[in-house]
């Protein structure tokens, strides 16, 4: 039976440990810290206690167009603790609440009606946005500059209003693709509006994990998976071409994948692309009652684009993408703004006392999906036979998303397939 090492016990690594121990290799993975999920975990909030609540570092979710990442949480038997809403809700600053929801014409029409009755937007900015996307799908296979404007320069260029730019794709995108539309590759943009909202009219139907992003990879779920061994706490220290060093002691396998975060590439003497970072924060308010009957809601206008209902209208997570301006901000100056912005939102915020705050800041979340940037991605392949990449970051034909992460994954593994002689399918096609 091969053998195969996986460096990073993040999606990225832990889908290419799981397809290769469906494929019959014999699988360990190495991850550093104690959980796994890399960017997508979960953690207790007091580490010292061990009944403490986990709470997800920040909120992540997927949307119904994310195929692969469906396969993987099927893979692990978690598939069903994903909840499915088919409303996103617009919320106004006033508490003025819009509600978007596919209605009875196929796609992709299937948001007209909804559409239609948005306050939330003027008649001109609903002209536009009809005249954007209608270009977006005539557009999409038939301009090469894609990758080299951002969706910015596109936008103006198909004469959308500044509200609807600003309450509408800014506000998809921003939280889609981690990056604001004057800096995004305009390719990005365009198949996040494709895939999640034009090719089928279920594709846009968002998916919240139901149970904390930890549990979604415990350690249990893996016995079905093949001969897939977990070892935590277990850093590579260096790696060459006889194998890798963790915990001081020397491991070796006939395949190895690299899923580590871009910018740690450097530590195990492997070049790394010089990206930009884009960070995301996320905000966790506990209040002392119920402030939301809403299960989530994409708040207007305000630096904080998302809230999250994470139990009883009482503990809410709110997420700002691309944060940059928070970044040199102190956990005081965030929970204050995000107090007094989603107070603007929720009236019941302004009578409530908040009981806690915790506030998690990932400066280097993603990387910059910037013009240009797409060309630098690597391939699973490199110079090496027995050595792959995989992560967000590398060639995986989405920007950098839970959904890419998989992707690269099972785009490593198949490539370990091949190179073991005994080529293997995982990659799922995107659902148009």
């Amino acid at each position: 039976m091969p053998s195969a090492i996986v460096i990073g016990g993040g999606l990225a690594g832990l889908s290419a440990a799981a397809a290769l121990g469906s494929a019959g290799f014999r699988v360990q993975v190495f991850e550093a810290r104690p959980f796994l999920g890399g960017r997508a975990t979960s953690f207790p909030l007091a580490p010292a206690d061990d009944a403490s609540e986990l709470i997800d570092n920040c909120q992540h979710v997927l949307l119904r167009c994310c195929v692969n990442l469906l396969d993987f949480y099927g893979r692990l038997g978690v598939r069903d603790c994903i909840r499915f809403y088919r409303e996103f809700y617009f919320i106004e600053p006033g508490g003025r609440v819009s509600t978007l929801r596919r209605g009875a014409l196929p796609a992709p029409l299937h948001f007209t009606e909804s559409f239609l009755r948005m306050r939330f937007l003027s008649a001109a900015d609903k002209l536009a946005i009809a005249r954007g996307l209608l270009a977006l799908r005539r557009e999409r296979t038939r301009r090469d500059d894609l990758d080299r404007i951002t969706m910015l320069d596109w936008l103006r260029e198909k004469r959308q209003t500044p509200r609807a730019i600003e309450r509408f794709w800014r506000q998809v995108l921003v939280s889609a693709i981690n990056e604001d539309v004057d800096r995004m590759a305009a390719r990005h943009g365009f198949q996040v509006f494709w895939l999640g909202f034009l090719a089928r009219a279920d594709g846009y139907e968002m998916g919240v994990p139901a149970i904390p992003l930890g549990e979604l990879y415990r350690a249990e779920l893996w016995q079905g998976i093949g001969d897939v061994s977990l070892r935590l706490r277990a850093p590579v220290e260096c790696m060459d071409a006889g194998g890798i060093t963790a915990g001081g002691a020397r491991h070796a396998a006939n395949y190895y994948v690299c899923a580590l975060p871009f910018e740690r590439l450097g530590a195990l003497g492997l070049a790394a692309p010089d990206f930009e970072h884009s960070p995301i924060t996320g905000i966790h308010l506990w209040f002392d009652r119920p402030v939301t009957d809403l299960p989530h809601a994409t708040l207007l206008d305000r630096t904080v684009q998302w809230m999250f209902n994470k139990k009883d209208g009482r503990y809410l997570q709110l997420v700002v993408s691309a944060s940059r301006e928070l970044s040199a901000k102190g956990r005081q100056e965030i929970v204050a703004l995000a107090l007094a912005e989603l107070g603007e939102f929720l009236p019941r915020v302004r009578e409530a006392r908040l009981e806690r705050a915790h506030v998690i800041k990932e400066l280097r979340a993603t990387y910059s999906a910037a013009p240009g940037t797409d060309a630098l991605r690597p391939p699973a392949e490199t110079s090496r036979p027995d050595l792959f990449l995989a992560g967000d970051w590398t060639r995986s034909g989405w920007p950098a998303t839970m959904e890419s992460a998989v992707r690269s994954g099972y785009i490593a593994a198949e490539a370990v397939t091949r190179a073991a002689g005994r080529p293997a399918r995982f990659l799922l096609r995107d659902i148009a």
